[in-house]
């Protein structure tokens, strides 16, 4: 990837919603170069796609926590499957030090994330969690 590259995907990154024109006009570049580079670089995985971004009017009604999780030895695998499974564990990333796994999960109400948390508690292989609940964010750099 080159300079261009990279603008192009910092752009897309911030609004996926940009046309190819304008980017092009921002860039000063061809809107062909523009339109080849993105296929490219959908072709070649660096884009997997385009998503919508809530904003704070909608994120507000959500109540988000990261869970710490402590999981059996050699029961990742079979952990990881069940909490797929769960549509509230919105992320889930395999980690070194104490915990085991990092969950990010979500729910409309502090009842609805007491729930999702017993039923992450109770998943096969699980041998304990910490959550950790998001009170407000300051800034977010997630592509």
């Amino acid at each position: 990837m080159d300079d261009l590259d990279q603008k192009l995907l910092a752009a897309l990154a911030a609004d996926s919603s940009t046309s190819t024109s304008r980017l092009a006009r921002r860039f000063k570049v061809a809107r062909s170069t523009v339109q080849a580079r993105i296929e490219r670089m959908e072709t070649t995985g660096i884009i997997a796609g385009y998503t919508v971004k809530l904003g704070n009017v909608a994120l507000a009604r959500r109540i988000k926590a990261t869970v710490l999780v402590n999981v059996e030895p050699r029961e990742t695998a079979g952990v990881v499957q069940r909490l797929r499974a769960m549509p509230e564990v919105e992320v889930a990333h395999t980690t070194t030090g104490r915990s085991d796994l990092i969950l990010q999960v979500a729910a409309d109400t502090t009842t609805g994330l007491d729930e999702v948390l017993d039923r992450v508690g109770m998943v096969a292989g699980v041998r304990g969690l910490e959550s950790l609940i998001h009170l407000t964010t300051k800034f977010d750099r997630a592509v």
